[in-house]
């Protein structure tokens, strides 16, 4: 294979490559992982726990390497630094709720006294982890360390789009020799993913539906699980009575973070007519006095388009949305500044769901706003979706926020916030809806219960039955 051109995205110029994993590549590093499963999961959560520990005190001592890299693939560099300690933070948490998790079970049979039984959790061997290049290195390990905790050992794929981090990340991987194996980092694209869930027992994936369908089928073919994160067009919900400056605000933060390529971001709006102008006004009030951070990496507030395609989809879907009636309050275009490009904080009203800017994942800073009759209608026109990853209701008081959220169809709904799924990680169980995702909740003890198979060990400690057992003769 080629090497494989990487572009700075805030000068776009291409100014790294790589050699990507031959097919024989992968495949070795998917034995050496095999090979080195049964140790890890025959040491115990005790020692895993341990080695889990020492990889995060070597990830910090290369964090200043990793996080120069990780800003040079994405054009910002604070989540960068948030990226690494959302790590070191998940897997302190892993460590404290593993235990439970993971605690023994034995249980008498309840319809047999002389019957009891073991609870045993079997991990799949080898986990394949395809990673997004939005939050590269923290989304490959939000699916990687649960794995980890519950015994597997994991072949991470990051995005070829933001490979730069790897290298420093392999250097921490290798301060840990009890790592060996265990953790494996290869590059690559679509060739080198296909590889990977070839010989691997269980897939996870996140990104984008179409490449979600490819990976279901060849994770299907081979009758292993798979595990898809698939996006989302997250709506806000605003009734009549709420704080409308609180609204803004969290609807903004929610929309603008990461320059808008989140998957949870909020990309819809819908506030009942009452509401309306005054939304609208607050929005781009707000917006507006958003910077830009260009030329200086360290100021402002918006970087730039990681993926530089992302930015078409982006104009795209404004082009089609004007073409069709609605009106841009703010921002809107695509800038190009020293090569890069950019998008200010976007404000747009006049909407419908007959524009793709309301039924297609944008992934950028824009922020629709549609009108609603009534809370009713704004229920109806949020759950009109494919998606359905997660939400947000801004309403006048929490009884009325909550029966609002209740009503809404999707994974987690934010109540006079957004984003709160983020808090609730190591804690709470939700999953996606819909097109948004397949495989189970990725938070709360299900995100190490679904790297694994129950096994029970049942014993009988008194008299079986006799062969008298088979005859018809009910009588």
């Amino acid at each position: 294979m080629s090497a494989i051109e990487v572009r700075d995205p805030r000068t776009g110029e291409v100014e790294f490559t790589f050699e990507p994993h031959s097919a024989e590549a992968v495949e070795q590093l998917c034995r050496k992982a095999r090979k080195a499963q049964q140790a890890w999961r025959e040491g115990g959560l005790g020692y895993r726990s341990e080695v889990m520990k020492k990889w995060v005190e070597a990830l910090h001592a290369r964090s200043g390497a990793i996080i120069d890299a990780l800003a040079k693939d994405t054009g910002r560099r604070k989540i960068s630094a948030e990226e690494v300690g959302a790590i070191e933070h998940m897997v302190h948490g892993y460590m404290d709720r593993a235990p439970a998790i993971f605690a023994r079970i034995e249980k008498t049979s309840s319809s047999t006294a002389t019957v009891d039984f073991e609870q045993q959790y079997v991990p799949y061997p080898v986990v394949g982890v395809i990673a997004p290049w939005n939050f590269p290195l923290v989304l490959a390990f939000f699916d990687a360390l649960p794995a980890l905790f519950a015994g597997c050992t994991v072949v991470l794929k990051p995005s070829e789009v933001t490979p730069r981090f790897i290298d420093p990340l392999l250097q921490s991987i290798a301060d840990v020799p009890e790592l060996d194996g265990v953790i494996s980092v290869i590059k690559g694209g679509a060739e080198t993913g296909q590889t990977l869930i070839a010989n691997v027992d269980l897939i996870v994936f996140t990104g984008s539906i179409p490449t979600g369908r490819k990976i279901a089928a060849a994770a299907a073919g081979r009758m292993i699980p798979y595990f898809l994160e698939l996006g989302g067009k997250d709506p806000a919900i605003v009734l009549a009575g709420s704080d409308l400056d609180r609204a803004a605000t969290a609807i903004i933060r929610s929309a603008i973070y990461n320059s808008g390529q989140v998957c949870y971001a909020i990309e819809r709006i819908y506030v009942e007519d009452a509401a309306h102008d005054e939304l609208v006004r607050l929005l781009v009030e707000k917006c507006e006095a958003l910077d830009l951070n260009y030329p200086e990496m360290d100021k402002g507030h918006i970087g730039p388009f990681i993926f530089r395609s992302q930015a078409d989809i982006v104009k795209a879907q404004l082009d089609d949305a004007v073409a069709k009636g609605a009106t841009i309050e703010c921002g809107g275009e695509v800038r190009n500044l020293g090569g890069g490009l950019w998008m200010d904080a976007t404000v747009v009203t006049g909407v419908t769901h007959d524009m793709r800017i309301m039924t297609e994942e944008t992934f950028g800073p824009v922020i629709p706003v549609m009108r609603a009759s009534s809370a009713d209608e704004a229920v109806e026109l949020a759950n009109d979706t494919i998606f359905g990853l997660s939400a947000a209701v801004f309403a006048p008081d929490m009884e009325t926020g909550t029966a609002t959220a209740a009503r809404v169809n999707a994974g987690g709904v934010s109540i006079n916030d957004t984003e709160l799924p983020r808090t609730i990680t190591l804690d709470g169980e939700k999953m996606a809806f819909g097109y948004s995702g397949q495989g189970g909740s990725r938070y709360g003890a299900s995100t190490m219960l679904r790297y694994v198979r129950k096994k029970a060990l049942i014993r009988n400690h008194g008299a079986i039955k006799g062969l008298d057992a088979l005859a018809e003769d009910i009588g």
